[in-house]
């Protein structure tokens, strides 16, 4: 047998791990309960807006907070405001130049099942339909603020 191929096929420490997975902030307001219930005749208006944010905690370990915001609408009143901050410890163990596209987008991506959830579980236990928010585009979103980074760049360069 040769060694080498020993050698190669000896597994590798894994580049991403999830140590811990929590409920940050919550918080679910419901103003027009019980009247809103008979204002109820179609969809409301839905709102969903995303904020994903990565902080060094040491070495190779980061806090990610996936935070999501729904509010929905009828007649101009508020149905109800959902507000879910969920967040991970990660250890991530990838050359520096992929550390961010894998803290706003490949994380991110593996936490928004348990948001979801969550807020599906909310607006269920409130009274209202649940609400199953659409799978959300990370890479859109990280280059977005890509290019938000880069204007204010810009920005402060010309000032």
């Amino acid at each position: 047998m040769n060694e080498n191929n020993t050698e190669n096929n000896t597994q590798q420490p894994a580049a991403i791990a999830i140590n811990a997975q929590f409920v940050k902030d919550i918080s679910f307001e419901a103003p027009h309960v019980p009247q809103i219930f008979t204002e109820l005749k179609s969809n409301p208006e839905i709102n969903v807006s995303v904020d994903v944010q990565a902080a060094r905690v040491q070495d190779a370990m980061y806090q990610v907070s996936l935070k999501i915001k729904a509010e929905a609408q009828i007649k101009e009143k508020t149905a109800f405001l959902c507000e879910v901050e969920y967040g991970c410890i990660a250890t991530v163990q990838v050359p520096a130049e992929h550390v961010e596209p894998i803290l706003l987008i490949e994380i991110p991506r593996l936490l928004f099942p348990f948001v979801r959830n969550i807020i599906a579980d909310l607006t269920r236990e409130s009274g209202f339909p649940p609400l199953l928010i659409n799978p959300i585009d990370f890479v859109g979103l990280y280059h977005q603020r890509l290019e938000e980074m880069k204007k204010q760049q810009e920005k402060q360069t010309v000032n």
